[in-house]
């Protein structure tokens, strides 16, 4: 597949790094993967929940968007570059529209005198025009969607990938695919694997979970964050061998780290269970092992695969109604009777319309100090937040209401923004969709449509049963209360409506203490809020952690934003946070 490696390469592995985590994700890290040492593939990764309502949005406007465009910016500094380096590009940059992004690829090739090979990979897109299904079977396909389905896209696999690459492409856009597809299509393209070659297939989407997220992987976002420098860490990359077992890296000289505790968290980060199904392999998160192999070096191996579900993973979004809100500011004495007062003060300004939103939120945040020194300080936060599903009943409605009390409610009355007028805001829904009705095509250099075959062998993923609880530290070891911080490390994030927490621990005596003390009650108990909720528990002894999803807690999901943290990315360190009787032995 790939011309003579770089300058520095070890002929024996394909060097893939990543550039980008999320749309928005830092514009000089393409030049800077590319300039910092040798690579094979680069990565880029711009599409999430939040990012494909987005790009909905922009298709109604105009049907020729619908990609991210800041990564045509970036090409434009690069591609020479990437081109006489040798190193191909990987990207789900094409979002709902790969065809128009690689179009759009060529004529920049074409402005910058770099000829250069293009393909891509299409199908995900079922609401397409062109797609072989129509919007009637498409919704005869998922059971009926429902009114004001904006996107739907089901989550495709590396065969396209590995198709357009097999045929010579040096850039290579896709829609939606899994965000590890970029990977494992690179590395079945490079060594020729089929896809009977599950444990090989696995770890390669093992590799490229941990790669997906940018600097996640290198130190970003991380509990233990003092230990590094973390100013400017660098974009991770991996050293795939032909056996599917990889090494986790980074250029020399960049910034953060690469450490088994940074690749575990990453390994924690949105996932559920045990199987992590995708549409070419189920690789079993149960069987990782890490292995430290000196500095910001870390193996990944014995990973197994199973076959794939039968059916594709489809996300749906759809705008689901006008949201405002306001976040009135309550200083000094008698916080509690202030948000009351204005409570009911709001409550009978709505009354009095014909036409009262129809959720009305309330959250008050106690972020206020006693004999405060700084007025911030003595401040607490009381936030009120609308949803309809028309605009009017969302807009001057409440924003007029909350300041016409300025001179008339609590002493001291003050919002932290004006109240607008209310804006839209969208549900995302998972769906599973049968793979074998799903067009995944590669679009080949030439243009040669390539119809890229469903896994022949499949079969459910059911949950594991977990397995045996390690040998329980010695109950009579004196405790002291602190934060569950002080011991493990935690990473949280978001999967619809659900939100997933991983917590690890760093040492196998933590690890015995941990997997006995943070059962499912007392996880409720520490997080009152997803009391409540369903909550399911799930065992990985070889990465000494846990991992919680917690059904509900996001609401509709990210684009709704339920909570004040909308993607749960701050709910690990809420839990790390919390206090327990730790044994001192520990601390």
């Amino acid at each position: 597949m790939s011309p003579a490696a770089p300058p520095g390469a070890d002929a024996g592995v394909l060097r893939i790094g990543n550039a980008s985590g999320f749309y928005g994700d830092r514009f000089d890290a393409v030049r800077e993967m590319l300039t910092g040492g040798p690579l094979d593939v680069l990565t880029g990764d711009y599409l999430a929940e939040l990012t494909m309502l987005i790009l909905g949005r922009e298709r109604l406007k105009d049907p020729a968007r619908g990609y991210a465009r800041t990564f045509l910016r970036q090409l434009e500094e690069t591609l020479a570059l990437a081109v006489a380096r040798g190193v191909r590009i990987v990207t789900n940059a094409g979002g709902l529209n790969p065809a128009g992004l690689a179009d759009a690829v060529r004529e920049l090739a074409h402005k910058v005198g770099v000829p250069v090979r293009v393909a891509h990979v299409e199908g995900d897109d079922l609401l397409a025009r062109g797609s072989s299904l129509d919007r009637s079977a498409s919704e005869a396909l998922v059971g009926g969607w429902g009114d004001g389905v904006l996107t739907a896209n089901a989550y495709l696999g590396g065969g396209g990938i590995a198709a357009c690459l097999r045929a010579g492409a040096e850039v290579v856009v896709t829609g939606r695919v899994t965000d590890a597809a970029l990977v494992s299509g690179a590395a079945a393209a490079h060594f020729g694997w089929h896809a009977q070659d599950l444990d090989r297939l696995a770890g390669a989407v093992v590799a490229g979970h941990v790669l997906e997220c940018g600097t996640q992987a290198t130190g970003g976002n991380y509990s233990f964050f003092g230990a590094h420098d973390l100013l400017r860490p660098g974009f991770p990359l991996a050293e795939i061998a032909a056996d599917g077992s990889s090494v986790i890296t980074k250029h020399p000289g960049t910034g953060g780290a690469v450490t088994a505790g940074t690749v575990t968290a990453q390994l924690l980060y949105e996932t559920q269970g045990a199987r992590y199904a995708g549409p070419d392999v189920t690789a079993r998160l149960d069987t990782v092992r890490l292995v430290d192999e000196g500095q910001d070096r870390v193996r990944i191996e014995g990973v197994r695969g199973e076959a794939p579900p039968p059916t594709l993973k489809t996300g749906l979004t759809r705008l689901g109604g006008w949201r405002n809100e306001v976040t009135f500011v309550l200083t000094g004495l008698d916080v509690a009777a202030k948000a009351q007062l204005v409570r009911d003060q709001m409550d009978a300004a709505l009354d009095a319309h014909d036409r009262r939103p129809a959720e009305v939120r309330w959250t008050l945040a106690r972020t206020d100090h006693a004999d405060a020194d700084v007025q911030e300080e003595a401040s607490a936060l009381l936030r009120m937040v609308v949803r309809d599903p028309d605009q009017d009943a969302v807009g001057r409605v409440v924003s007029g209401a909350a300041i016409e009390l300025a001179l008339a409610s609590y002493p001291g009355f003050h919002v932290t923004a004006p109240p607008g007028k209310g804006e839209p805001y969208g549900v995302f829904e998972a769906v599973a969709v049968n793979a074998a009705d799903v067009p995944h095509t590669a679009v080949l250099p030439d243009g040669t449509r390539v119809a890229v075959p469903p896994a022949e062998r499949t079969r459910e993923c059911e949950r594991l049963a977990d397995p045996p609880l390690p040998e329980p530290l010695d109950a009579t070891l004196p405790t002291r209360r602190a934060p569950l911080g002080l011991v493990v490390g935690a990473r949280s994030g978001d999967k619809g409506g659900a939100a997933n927490v991983g917590v690890w621990a760093r040492t196998e005596e933590a690890w015995r203490w941990l997997a006995h003390e943070l059962t499912v009650d007392r996880f409720r108990q520490l997080l009152p809020e997803t009391a409540e909720l369903p909550v399911d528990r799930h065992l990985l002894p070889r990465l000494r952690a846990l991992n919680f999803v917690v059904g509900g807690l996001l609401g509709e999901g990210v684009a709704s934003r339920a909570r004040f943290d909308p993607q749960a990315k701050a709910v690990g360190e809420w839990l790390r946070a919390r206090h327990m009787e730790i044994p001192e032995v520990l601390l």
